[in-house]
């Protein structure tokens, strides 16, 4: 099937361009150079399609230069803001998005077999994955020993349409009507303080006194830039803040090491049973949202891993997940009275190394 809309694309350019095509012009065609093409015509950004594609814009800018000379037209016109799409380009574009949807058909009836080794890429915020997600893949490891997850923990959002990834964990509600996606569960939002943070400046007992305090303030995508001015119903916080970063994993650790206090959500009382909560009447909720492709259930693989997931996510098992608030302090007993399960963060994640 590849070959055949190989086949159809060059002859199609070939009436527009009037250029010599042949069995030697498809065989010189690179699907992989298409794949990136691919990226680079749905983002219109060198850069973008270097970042979706975990490369540099000078590889992304050289295979599409060695592209255009093999077809022997231009794909692109070069813009001030990134690059434009030619008539030409606009065929080549949509043939080459049948030959994406060729491939994915042809990996999901290769990959029938869950015997065999094969990849499950998932995309997710970085301190879900890292935090939440990866502790219990131990499980999902030990089942399907032929099932490789690659867990790409980042604040940056993954185009599942594109198959950056299989499937998407994220913050925000995916606004494409052709992306399959359902909302999983809500995280609570709740400020925190660590022992080392009170025994220096105490704690606040009302929202108006935490301006004579120190925060730990977070800022990466999909997450609210303003929330915490807007809860805290201050203009601004910059005269308070300690310590700003983009990582989720180095936000939490600033607040367990006592540099401020932050927003955390409160499956972290669980997981960080030695976390404070400031009670001063605040919180905020975030919703959390699963996306994929809409063919990505055909391989059997990603289904299997879809639906377990999602099972990390069950309020009837996970009760900081649901719609419905409970103090940190009462999650904090659940994890009590079960801490045999796998609830507590592992020891090696809890050292002074954290990934960023």
């Amino acid at each position: 099937m590849v070959r055949a809309v190989i086949a159809k694309l060059s002859q199609r350019d070939a009436a527009k361009t009037e250029r010599p095509v042949g069995a030697g012009l498809i065989e010189r065609i690179s699907w992989d150079d298409l794949r990136v093409f691919v990226v680079v015509a749905r983002t219109l950004s060198f850069r973008k399609a270097a970042t979706a594609l975990r490369t540099s814009s000078s590889t992304i800018m050289r295979r599409m230069e060695r592209l255009e000379d093999t077809l022997g037209f231009r794909l692109f016109d070069r813009l001030p803001d990134g690059v434009g799409l030619t008539a030409e380009g606009h065929s080549v574009y949509a043939t080459a998005q049948q030959m994406e949807r060729a491939s994915h058909t042809l990996r999901a009836s290769l990959d029938r077999d869950l015997t065999t080794r094969g990849t499950v890429r998932c995309s997710i915020t970085e301190g879900l994955g890292t935090l939440w997600v990866l502790p219990h893949l131990v499980q999902f490891n030990r089942a399907h020993p032929s099932t490789v997850v690659e867990l790409r923990c980042s604040m940056e959002l993954a185009d599942v349409l594109r198959m950056e990834a299989d499937v998407a964990v994220q913050l925000t509600k995916p606004d494409r009507p052709d992306v399959k996606a359902a909302r999983i569960g809500r995280m609570h939002i709740y400020p925190f303080a660590s022992k080392r943070y009170t025994d220096v400046f105490g704690l606040p007992a009302s929202r108006d006194e935490i301006r004579h305090h120190r925060l730990v303030d977070q800022q990466a995508p999909q997450v609210d830039q303003d929330v915490t001015g807007r809860v805290l119903n201050m203009p601004s916080i910059e005269g308070i803040v300690a310590l700003r970063t983009n990582s989720s994993a180095a936000h939490l650790h600033a607040i367990e090491l006592g540099m401020g206090i932050g927003g955390l959500p409160t499956y972290l009382a669980v997981l960080s049973p030695e976390l404070i909560p400031v009670d001063i009447g605040v919180r905020h909720q975030v919703d959390v949202w699963m996306s994929y492709h809409p063919d990505a259930r055909s391989v059997r693989r990603v289904a299997l891993f879809n639906d377990w997931l999602r099972t990390l996510f069950d309020p009837k098992r996970y009760p900081w997940f649901g719609d419905e608030f409970i103090h940190p302090r009462e999650l904090a007993g659940l994890h009590a009275a079960q801490k045999n399960n796998a609830f507590s963060l592992p020891s090696a994640m809890r050292s002074a190394s954290w990934p960023g």
